[in-house]
């Protein structure tokens, strides 16, 4: 008669890597779904009353603000954007933007403040 060779399971390098994968992606799917996503960077919104349309300079505003989190061009002119974006999966979602348009001459044009926080 021949002989009968058990063959035991151990766990391969291959197992334990899978394994290693698995338990990221239930990590990261984790974190995610409990987690919030947040955007842009603070800014102090008491500062807002004082931008004067015609008055308020870029270095001034830099003073009340700091550095923008976004600048570019909008209408033709120089346009800085001060945001915050705080996304939940679960919880309340909040927002605020504050986007500033300058002249030739770093001199506010025209300003826009929107918040998903009201106070009415």
């Amino acid at each position: 008669m021949g002989t009968y060779k058990r063959q035991e399971s151990y766990p391969t390098k291959q197992h334990f890597q899978n394994f290693a994968k698995l338990l990221i992606l239930f990590t990261g799917l984790t974190f995610f779904m409990s987690g919030c996503i947040t955007l842009g960077k603070d800014f102090p919104v008491s500062n807002v009353p004082w931008i004067k349309i015609g008055e308020t300079t870029k270095s001034e505003v830099r003073k009340l603000f700091g550095a923008p989190w976004l600048s570019g061009n909008q209408d033709g002119q120089l346009a800085w954007t001060y945001g915050n974006y705080d996304y939940s999966l679960f919880g309340e979602k909040k927002a605020k933007d504050l986007v500033i348009q300058f002249d030739d001459n770093g001199v506010v044009t025209t300003y826009t403040f929107s918040t998903t926080e009201h106070n009415e």
